[in-house]
């Protein structure tokens, strides 16, 4: 998804993107189902959800990349385009006469990204990598899931596949970075993107925790390891709601609206670093005290007195939250089968710019014909021939 996601961001911000996919078959992920979009009718089509959510905005073009034709193809392309972004493996697209070196021969100016598991360089860049294998080898689930001694205390990935997606992220802002210069130098450059680096950057303060201790850190499962109280806490009507709670002002509110004022005063619980170091005495005090009332009636309450808190949501009632449909985090875009797609808004929200949403996820290689002719002048005689040989 690292690629791909990369690119989607572009395509809102107004680039034109064209994605190459191998003919007959496609982009690995457009048969990652169930489920898979349905048409009109309600019958499942060939596309799976997953395809769906990174690919919106983007021209399909299939070019066979093993045929000499068809690598002829990426190179008039990459003389066209700006940007290249490529999620092979090391050294893949190179063996194809398709790297660096050769590209940028031919476009100076090309910035060309690979997006990998381990990078250009290093023991494992020759290796694959998928994101669940990187938020193992990267730390990630080394500090997610419950907490040893606990019943069901194990490593647990992230619900997310955050390796691919930041790494998508930072790709875009690497890009923009190296565009940035190409309007100062003229040059293109090659933007080495490995997911185990980005994940490894993510660790952000659990890593300074670690630098600082020399004690890596662990699972906390379902509390905050440097606040508290900063958890789910049990209601009146059986759910949870999280009370988060990032400094002593917070909970010397928090105490006098739950009528214990005291609490603030306590030296177990006065200042922050006291509290981590006795939750366990300070949760089975506040668990008792939650257990008297519904989360509607505790949301509202300390809302108003500002102490961030907030339900745990399903994915269906979070597109129900007037907050997020107030952000307009859901898109629709009309497709010809099923009337429509749905899709997760962007997040960037300019002030002058406006983002595009303009182009459904494409079927495979439904704009090969018009890619080739509308951006390499190709006649349809060009077209018939490389049909013939199978190079598209």
């Amino acid at each position: 998804m690292a690629g791909p996601w990369c690119t989607q961001i572009l395509a809102d911000m107004g680039a034109e993107i064209i994605k190459v996919e191998r003919p007959g078959v496609g982009d690995d992920t457009r048969h990652w189902g169930p489920p898979w979009l349905k048409d009109a009718d309600g019958n499942a089509t060939g596309e799976s959800a997953y395809y769906l959510s990174a690919n919106r905005g983007k021209h399909s073009v299939t070019v066979d990349l093993g045929k000499p034709e068809g690598q002829a193809l990426i190179r008039e392309l990459a003389m066209q385009c700006d940007i290249l972004v490529e999620n092979f493996k090391t050294g893949g697209l190179a063996k194809k006469g398709l790297g660096h070196d050769a590209l940028s021969a031919l476009n100076p100016g090309l910035i060309y990204c690979s997006i990998t598991g381990f990078g250009q360089t290093g023991p494992m860049a020759g290796f694959a990598g998928y994101d669940y294998l990187v938020q193992a080898q990267g730390g990630l689930m080394s500090i997610t899931g419950i907490a040893d001694g606990q019943p069901g205390a194990a490593p647990q990935r992230v619900g997310m596949a955050v390796a691919d997606l930041t790494t998508g992220m930072n790709a875009t802002i690497a890009i923009l970075g190296a565009l940035y210069h190409r309007t100062r130098t003229g040059e293109g450059q090659h933007i080495d993107m490995a997911l185990l680096d980005v994940q490894v950057s993510w660790l952000a303060n659990q890593a300074s925790s670690y630098f600082c201790s020399g004690t890596p850190p662990t699972r906390t499962g379902e509390y905050h390891p440097n606040l508290a109280p900063y958890q789910p806490f049990p209601t009146a009507d059986g759910e949870l709601v999280i009370i988060a709670i990032g400094n002593d002002g917070q909970f010397q509110r928090f105490c006098s609206a739950i009528g214990r004022p005291e609490l603030a005063m306590d030296h177990r619980f006065s200042a922050n670093p006291s509290r981590v170091q006795n939750r366990p005495a300070l949760v089975d005090i506040l668990s008792n005290i939650t257990k008297g009332k519904g989360s509607e009636e505790w949301i509202g309450m300390l809302r108003a007195i500002d102490v961030p808190c907030g339900p745990i949501q399903d994915i269906a009632q979070v597109f129900r939250d007037p907050q997020v449909l107030a952000r307009g985090m859901k898109v629709e875009l009309p497709d010809a089968e099923a009337g429509s797609i749905s899709g997760v808004a962007n997040p960037i929200k300019y002030s002058k710019t406006t983002l595009e949403y303009a182009k459904a996820p494409p079927r495979l290689g439904v704009d090969t014909v018009d890619v080739l002719e509308r951006v390499l002048g190709k006649s349809q005689e060009d077209i018939a021939l490389l049909k013939e040989k199978d190079a598209i």
